[in-house]
């Protein structure tokens, strides 16, 4: 089964159910493939960046095909397994309750569920991403002949973060009699969405408690066993027959892990019953509240009808969907795409997550992958946010701030002083990454030593700088910007050794953004030295240590530098390391990777991929045959070209100046090239970062590897990863190439620069985005550029056009030929 937005079936009225006209945000899926149906329903999790709901059916539970996975953000659990003779203590997003299920059944037959006798005639998925409405329709039969027609609209309200709707129409097609419908809130469930992690304890809710409120509702109370997060779950069950309230009888049913509201009406053949449960779910993490039972009880009863509560969550994804859409022309296929990254996004990060302490979750909150962990995917969330939602990109940063404390202990347990975050994160900013990583390809577990990517560091410090570039927030730099800047420069002073001899500081013992090469071969698992992205990073993030500290002054009022003791040695020091880290280079005089990759083995390509096919995992695969990557010049994903994705080539050549290294800008095609035919691609992230490094001079390449990224999830091109949860990092990397990448977008100092670039494909491209307290907005095709901004109060902006610069007023407009650009320079492959 492939997710396609397709005409409906002629039978199939879904359109109507719509808060949208027409398909055009339609993301279909035809028919049942139990194969897929996992995929689907990642693809069709409702969320409102507090809470989600996998797309699961509502009379599914969780079987092997079916996942109804239900999360809150920032919600966790610590479990201790033993899995062959080892003890693993493990940290999860924890699968909640579920309020999803609704069935029914006729007089005397079997509850509609997948395992039951019933016969799916007609069966049609379909996802509003406009209206953030997921809708279905199905047609079965049951044992005794019974035909009934099912429609049915979800929600995971964008207006109240709290509240849920499952809406169910059902029409009895060829029989008459007593209609039973069963509405449950279920906390007998487990996080066994990824089957890798099998072995491994999974069962997180304890002392859970049921009961009934009012005369249509029940509720559902659980904590979490470790972390004590109490769950709260009400919910309104009402009925109506052709649009009118009718007589019903409504038996709760008790169970030790769950509760279930059934309720009973006479229906003839033809009618419509609607079914409406309005769901309200709170924590003990929340705020504003007493309690969350008596809170979710009150948000339940008191809530509107399921027309209401439509109407104004449809209200809010609009308000949304006018920030964050980009128009194309271009296929069909990309258009679409763009828009599935952008809604899969805006459900994980929505302005309600401004008001939680939860940092990005790289695999969203759509399942269980990674188990919920905060990796560094926020350098590639974060231009999205900040170009349109700053103060989210802020309360994401704060998550950081909050776990500095976390992040100096973890940095003094290894003898350095500052700051090191770790390279998995949860609740509280401990270290998750696992030891050991189990090999279904050999059944063995392999050491994990990704705990030495210490250069999340340099991504915080890069997201940042970049949000105050944006925004020009002097008081959130003041109050905690610098801060995070200062323990990372610390950290990486603390780390890095002088070399006398060449004047050089080394950094050794770390891995880089590749992954797969965790040391030497004589030495695996020990790390590798003098990485270039960690060492030109790190250097880039000093320097803006030392901004924060011009910019913020020596006398800043709030005595900063005096409470972190940051002193003229430190700041001296820091200086001369920026200019003297070293960065290797192989004989062709191309950046070298780290120190030593010269000496290693070339992989013969052709015959694994003869072999294997899809090598992406070439870790695994190695690992299997009894080798390991780390012989070998070949990388996970971009590492060293990671550095053309995070800086302009002018930007780049600078840094690499200021530390002495004899770098020509014109050998960033061959360092492409090099790099490239090197790669495995086993990350999502991967075809982001080389769409970007080849804009410039490969901009059909470019757009070829843009496509791929966008079809990660869609066509579940990593092979089952999907069904697990979506790849919010390379969903919003996509969209960034096209916000940033292709229009040549930069921010420097005080100036937006802008040096746009299309693709062949794509004709034009039009965005707004929020700069300095503008609204902006940006149209570009292969002859002009045209920026405008609207009317306010800000003062102007300057922005520079290729090379031109030009002051902008509030409710002003440039237009700007872009026409005699289009010849792409050599020197800028790598960079905008």
């Amino acid at each position: 089964m492939t997710a396609e937005r397709a005409e409906f079936d002629p039978e199939c009225e879904l359109c109507a159910l719509t808060g949208t006209t027409g398909t055009e945000w339609l993301l279909m899926f035809t028919g049942f493939d139990p194969v897929h149906e996992g995929t689907r329903e990642a693809l069709s999790t409702l969320a409102n960046g507090y809470m989600s709901a996998r797309g699961a059916l509502s009379e599914s539970r969780a079987d092997g095909v079916h996942y109804p996975g239900v999360y809150v953000a920032g919600c966790y659990n610590r479990l201790t397994s033993r899995v062959d003779g080892m003890r693993h203590e493990d940290e999860s997003l924890v699968n909640l309750p579920n309020w999803t299920a609704v069935t029914f059944r006729g007089e005397g037959g079997d509850w509609f569920s997948p395992a039951s006798s019933f016969e799916m005639l007609h069966h049609h998925v379909g996802l509003d991403m406009r209206g953030g409405v997921l809708l279905r329709e199905s047609v079965v039969v049951d044992g005794q002949g019974r035909r009934t027609r099912i429609r049915q609209r979800r929600i995971v309200s964008m207006a109240d973060p709290h509240l849920a709707v499952v809406d169910t129409v059902l029409w009895p097609e060829n029989w008459s009699g007593t209609l039973a419908v069963r509405s449950v809130l279920d906390a007998n469930v487990r996080n066994s969405n990824v089957p890798d992690l099998a072995q491994f304890a999974d069962r997180h809710l304890t002392e859970v408690a049921v009961g009934g409120v009012g005369p249509d509702g029940v509720w559902l109370r659980a904590q979490t066993s470790q972390s004590r997060v109490q769950v709260a779950e009400a919910a309104r069950t009402r009925v109506r027959v052709d649009g009118l309230g009718v007589p019903t009888t409504h038996t709760r049913r008790f169970e030790l892990d769950a509760v279930a509201d059934h309720v009973a009406v006479e229906v003839r053949a033809g009618q419509c019953v609607e079914v409406e449960k309005v769901v309200a779910v709170y924590t003990s993490r929340d705020r504003a509240i007493s309690e969350p039972l008596a809170a979710a009880q009150e948000s339940a009863l008191s809530a509107h009808g399921y027309a209401d509560l439509l109407a104004a969550h449809v209200e809010a994804w609009d308000a949304l969907w006018r920030r964050f859409e980009v128009s194309l022309g271009a296929p069909v296929r990309a258009r679409q795409a763009t828009d599935v990254q952008i809604f899969h996004l805006l459900q994980t990060l929505s302005p309600h997550t401004a008001d939680l302490d939860v940092g990005v979750p790289a695999r969203g909150l759509h399942g269980e992958a990674y188990r919920g962990h905060v990796f560094w995917d926020d350098v590639f969330v974060f231009p999205v946010l900040n170009m349109r939602l700053p103060e989210l990109t802020r309360a994401l940063l704060l998550y950081r701030y909050r776990r500095l404390p976390q992040a100096r202990r973890l940095a003094a347990a290894q003898g350095l002083a500052g700051a090191l975050f770790p390279w998995q994160s949860g609740s509280d900013g401990r270290e998750e990454t696992p030891r050991v990583l189990f090999n279904p390809r050999s059944g063995r577990w392999m050491p994990d030593h990704s705990r030495r990517q210490y250069h999340v560091n340099l991504a915080v410090a890069y997201n940042v700088w970049h949000y105050w570039e944006a925004t020009a927030d002097l008081g959130f730099l003041a109050a905690f910007g610098a801060e995070l800047l200062v323990e990372n420069a610390r950290f990486w002073a603390s780390l890095a050794v002088h070399d006398p001899v060449d004047d050089r500081f080394d950094i050794r013992g770390v891995m880089g953004p590749d992954e797969f090469h965790d040391g030497y071969p004589d030495r695996p698992g020990t790390g590798i030295d003098n990485s270039a992205y960690v060492n030109v990073m790190c250097a880039w993030s000093l320097a803006r240590a030392l901004d924060a500290y011009r910019i913020l002054g020596e006398n800043e009022d709030l005595g900063l530098w005096q409470r972190l003791d940051v002193g003229a040695d430190e700041l001296e020091l820091w200086d001369r390391m920026r200019r003297r880290l070293r960065v290797c280079f192989l004989s062709n005089g191309l950046l070298a990777q780290f120190e030593g990759y010269e000496s290693l083995a070339e992989l013969d390509w052709d015959a694994y991929r003869a072999r294997y096919g899809n090598i992406g995992r070439l870790d695994l695969i190695l690992e299997a045959e009894g080798d390991s990557c780390i012989r070998y010049r070949a990388s996970k994903q971009a590492d060293v070209l990671m550095l053309l994705y995070l800086f302009t080539a002018e930007e780049l050549t600078s840094l690499l100046h200021q530390l002495g290294c004899p770098f020509d800008p014109a050998t960033i095609p061959a360092t492409v090239e090099y790099y490239l035919d090197r790669t495995t691609h086993g990350s999502t992230l991967s075809r982001v970062a080389h769409a970007w490094v080849l804009a410039r001079g490969n901009r059909r390449g470019s757009w070829q590897m843009l496509g791929e990224a966008l079809e990660a999830d869609l066509s579940d091109t990593q092979g089952g990863t999907t069904r697990e949860d979506v790849h919010l990092g390379a969903m919003a990397g996509s969209v960034d190439i096209l916000q940033r990448c292709y229009t040549g977008f930069d921010i420097r100092g005080d100036v937006l620069w802008l040096h746009p670039l299309l693709p062949d494909e794509l004709e034009v491209l039009e965005f707004d985005i929020r700069y300095r307290d503008h609204w902006v907005r940006l149209r570009c095709d292969h002859r002009e550029l045209t920026l405008s901004t609207k009317a306010s109060a800000a003062p102007p902006i300057r922005v520079n056009v290729n090379g031109s610069e030009y002051e902008v007023a509030a409710g002003q407009q440039i237009s700007v030929g872009t026409a005699q650009r289009m010849r792409p320079d050599p020197s800028m492959t790598g960079g905008v």
